[in-house]
């Protein structure tokens, strides 16, 4: 049976409804239109390149938090960049887009905050996509940032040894595993693969239960979090299948998870159970922003913020494809360039 992914044109072959992992397979056909509308709306005339992002642990208005968020938006454009020139060819997007990595590898240096550098996925992605046609000192400068990245973080990982407790086991750790992943992957380089799998498991056995809940759950008491801690495991687990390893199923010494994870969060996701945020959190910022109004942070969750983490994971798995599609009728945009790279 075939579906259209209508949005960014790709195709998806489905396979049985209880295929096991990588059942769910993408054909690289984006919709030139779709692109075409992406690489129209560029965030800022120019790259927005800062030496350092900020916006962990602090409000709207707050520091360097406003203009972050801003210049974040370059690398998803990056991606688009990317994708048309995979798809299309257009030298204007590859040469814009070696613009925009000489901005960033000029002044950017890795500060190590997983949750303020969550986001450069997006360039990674970008590179993943280009890397074989940029200019030679175009390309050296992007893997030079991506080897400090991956190998900062994997020091500061082993330097925590052994986890315990606070960022060394929640969400910012899933993070800090994610970035070392997709680094390792878009440099072909299988030592950093090896530790980054090797994180990848050492992080389920410190951050999940047997039965697939998460201590961000525990101390937040917000399933915004269990998704927040999800997300980059299975953006991680993505990248390793490019590499044939499957990291969905990759069972902890209690033998938790990933994908007992994605199918403890699944009930509420689907609407069978509903919870109410924030009410027993052990965090005092996640009462700040609640006082200051941000959206979210009060109220019942909202299953459809889990709709990229499911759609993600029904490449995965195409068990997860009906509930992705309940969510958002089509997948998030960013999901193309996993397809086409």
């Amino acid at each position: 049976m075939r579906k259209h992914w209508s949005v960014i044109g790709l195709t998806l072959l489905l396979a049985a409804p209880m295929a096991p992992a990588k059942a769910l397979v993408c054909t690289p056909t984006p919709n030139p239109a779709t692109l075409r509308a992406a690489l129209a709306r560029p965030p800022a005339a120019t790259p927005q390149a800062m030496p350092v992002l900020h916006t962990e642990g602090t409000l709207p208005h707050q520091g360097i938090y406003d203009q972050s968020v801003q210049a974040k938006r370059d690398f998803d454009y990056m991606r688009v960049l990317a994708l048309v020139w995979r798809t299309e060819h257009d030298q204007a997007a590859l040469d814009r887009l070696t613009v925009y990595f000489d901005a960033w590898t000029g002044v950017y240096r890795p500060s190590f905050n997983p949750i303020d550098e969550t986001s450069m996925d997006g360039l990674i992605d970008a590179y993943s996509l280009s890397q074989a046609d940029l200019p030679a000192a175009t390309r050296e400068n992007v893997r030079r940032l991506l080897r400090d990245m991956a190998e900062g973080y994997l020091a500061r990982m082993q330097a925590m040894r052994p986890a315990s407790q606070g960022t060394s086991v929640n969400n910012w750790q899933s993070h800090r595993v994610k970035l070392v992943t997709l680094a390792a992957v878009a440099l072909h380089d299988g030592h950093l693969l090896n530790a980054a799998r090797t994180a990848f498991l050492r992080q389920l056995d410190a951050n999940m239960r047997a039965d697939g809940s998460v201590i961000d759950f525990e101390e937040r008491d917000a399933l915004h979090y269990v998704v927040y801690d999800l997300e980059p495991l299975t953006r991680a687990a993505l990248a390793a299948r490019a590499m044939g390893q499957d990291w969905l199923t990759l069972a902890g010494r209690d033998g938790q998870s990933l994908q007992k994870g994605l199918n403890w969060l699944q009930p509420f996701a689907d609407g069978r159970k509903t919870h109410e945020e924030y009410v027993h959190t052990t965090v005092k910022f996640d009462l700040q922003r609640r006082e200051a109004g941000l959206p979210g942070f009060s109220g019942q969750w909202d299953p459809k913020s889990a709709n990229g983490l499911y759609w993600a994971a029904s490449l995965l798995d195409a068990r997860y494809h009906p509930l992705a599609q309940s969510l958002a009728k089509n997948p998030p945009l960013w999901l193309a360039a996993v397809c086409t790279s």
